[in-house]
Parts: structure tokens; C-alpha cells; sequence
């Protein structure tokens, strides 16, 4: 009786190394690197522009601009002009965002960046501008028909010294026209539009 209960238990160390050894094994395969082609060809698929860099095209160019501001949502918006200079940069990766135009009677600039990122599938945009000194990163996904990008970021309200959300819905009309609304908390704590602006391409 001895002598089975030992080999039993010898049995027993002997399974329970090798399942460990076993498990490490597994482990350092999981953990193993790609090999070196297979890293290069899905850095080359990350960095190369296609289809979703592709849907940015109509947003390229010289833009005029009507926008509407709604600086308290019970009122009436306020209604001003510009012009937006849209270039791709960095190798048609991105699309480089100049504005110009008036903002609360005075004169307003603002630059930002928006592109497609080939690992998240998201779309992503950067926005800076002199109606603060902060930056609005925004990261979104466009519907099936390619036309309609739906971008979310926080931002800190300069109000209430809190991070608010706010939302952006760029609609693609055409070759020449396309559309951006910006949409963030009102006072009511309902989500209000806040900005809208077309875009006209410059002939």
C-alpha cells in the first residue's frame, strides 16, 4: 500500500512538472516576436495611405465659409464668414486644416489635422485655435456610406474648469460642399448644437 501511494505521488510531481513546463513554453510562444517580415509588412500596412484616407478627399482645397454660432441655444446664432485652406501633408496622410474668419467680433484662426488611423480603423483630428489655448483630440468612425464622419473628444469647459464632451458630424454633400457641426453640453445640461459650417469650395 506503501509503495503505491509513493508512485502515486511520484506520478503526481512528474505531471505537475510537466504541465508546468508545458504552461511556460506556451507562455514564451505568446510572447515571442514576430518575426521580422511579417513586423515589416504590417508596419508597411499601417503607414501606407489608402480607402479611408481616400474618403478626405473632398474636404481638400480652398473652402468660403457661412457659420453659425450658437453662444446661448435660447437666442438666435450669430452669423459670420471665413475661408478654410484644406491640404494634404506628410504624403496624403493627412489633411491639414487652415481657418480664418470672426469669432465673437474678432478675428479667429484655427489649425488642425485629421487623418485615418490604419491600425484602430478610427479616424482622428486635432484641433487648436484662438478662441483658447487648449487642443481638441477627437477620434470617430464614418458610416456605410463613407459620407458622414462622427468624431467625440472631452475638452475642459473654461467655465466650469471641467472636461465636457464634445461632438463632431462632418457630412460629406459633394466634391465641393461639405458640412461640420459641432455639438456640446448647453446650460440646460442637454446636448445642443453649437457650431455649424459650410463649405463652399473656392472657384
Amino acid at each position: 500500500m506503501k509503495m503505491l501511494c509513493r508512485v502515486a505521488t511520484a506520478m503526481a510531481v512528474v505531471l505537475g512538472l510537466a504541465a508546468g513546463a508545458l504552461a511556460q513554453q506556451k507562455a514564451k510562444q505568446s510572447a515571442a516576436p514576430m518575426d521580422e517580415k511579417a513586423t515589416m509588412e504590417a508596419w508597411q500596412k499601417a503607414m501606407t495611405p489608402g480607402e479611408g484616407q481616400k474618403k478626405l478627399t473632398p474636404m481638400v482645397g480652398t473652402f468660403e465659409t457661412k457659420v453659425r454660432t450658437w453662444m446661448d441655444p435660447t437666442k438666435p446664432p450669430e452669423d459670420t464668414a471665413g475661408s478654410s485652406v484644406n491640404s494634404w501633408v506628410l504624403g496624403d496622410r493627412y489633411v491639414q486644416m487652415k481657418y480664418e474668419g470672426i469669432f465673437m467680433g474678432e478675428t479667429f484662426n484655427g489649425i488642425g489635422y485629421m487623418g485615418f488611423d490604419n491600425v484602430s480603423k478610427k479616424y482622428v483630428s486635432t484641433w487648436m485655435d484662438t478662441a483658447g489655448t487648449r487642443m481638441m483630440w477627437s477620434t470617430g468612425t464614418v458610416d456605410a456610406s463613407g459620407k458622414v464622419l462622427s468624431l467625440k473628444a472631452m475638452v475642459n469647459d473654461p467655465g466650469t474648469g471641467k472636461p465636457t464632451a464634445a461632438d463632431t458630424k462632418i457630412t460629406i454633400i459633394d466634391n465641393d460642399h461639405h458640412k461640420m457641426e459641432l455639438f456640446g453640453k448647453g446650460p440646460n445640461g442637454k446636448i445642443v448644437k453649437i457650431t455649424e459650417i459650410e463649405y463652399t469650395r473656392k472657384k
